[in-house]
């Protein structure tokens, strides 16, 4: 049962009749694992840490910037050299006390992605590169996780979820990861701050979706979003 300050804290999404108690009770069991602790981490671990989600865990490899802080709202000017998982799960815990935060230390790559998802229920990838996303779509596509895919760069942004209901992984839509080297990187094309919390939201929104049961999932689907032109 949900507690007095759980009733008071999601009042505004229990009032939700898609939602509701039970749904708030699938969130507070859930356990997501949330890949970068970026751009798109950084509204994915706030609004899943806000909502309730009882368990996320944190994969990130990488220290704080001061180049991030325009778009990776999860870390703040006094984090910067600090761990990312650190600061994520500092950030988490200060917004929502009874959310339990796994930081995993670690690049995720195919030797370690399966032992690492296993634990979770969903998967929410917020990575840069195109290693660690086929490495986390082919994980969940082996061990039949669903996973909620962003990207971004420029002005630009999409969203899916794979491997979920039977529908499409990554690779269906992308068969083969490109060549390495042949792609710009967010650091030579750049991306307005803001695009990334646009997207690391609705990833959030999947992801509650799923976990709640609420709604049409993005399975099969492809959501792109040009900002620049509307």
């Amino acid at each position: 049962m949900l507690t007095p300050d759980e009733l008071d804290r999601y009042s505004r999404q229990l009032t939700l009749p898609e939602l509701g108690i039970a749904g708030q009770e699938r969130l507070r069991s859930a356990s997501v694992l949330i890949v970068g602790a970026g751009g798109l981490g950084s509204p994915v671990a706030l609004y899943l840490g806000a909502a309730g989600i009882g368990h996320i865990g944190i994969v990130d490899n990488d220290t704080v910037e001061l180049s991030n802080l325009h778009r990776q709202v999860l870390h703040t000017t006094a984090d910067v050299k600090r761990d990312k998982t650190a600061s994520a799960r500092d950030a988490i815990v200060r917004l929502n006390p009874a959310v339990r935060v796994t930081p995993h230390m670690v690049r995720l790559d195919r030797g370690n992605v399966a032992g690492i998802i296993a634990d979770y229920d969903l998967v929410v990838d917020g990575s840069d590169n195109y290693e660690t996303r086929y490495a986390v779509n082919d994980a969940c596509a082996e061990l039949g996780k669903p996973w909620v895919y962003g990207s971004v760069e420029r002005f630009s942004g999409q969203i899916s979820l794979f491997c979920a209901l039977n529908g499409p992984c990554y690779r269906c839509l992308y068969p083969d990861a490109p060549t390495p080297g042949s792609t710009a990187s967010c650091e030579e094309i750049g991306v307005l701050g803001a695009i990334p919390g646009v997207i690391g939201s609705l990833q959030a929104v999947e992801a509650m979706k799923w976990l709640a049961g609420i709604g049409n999932p993005l399975v099969g689907r492809l959501l792109q979003f040009d900002f620049k032109s509307g």
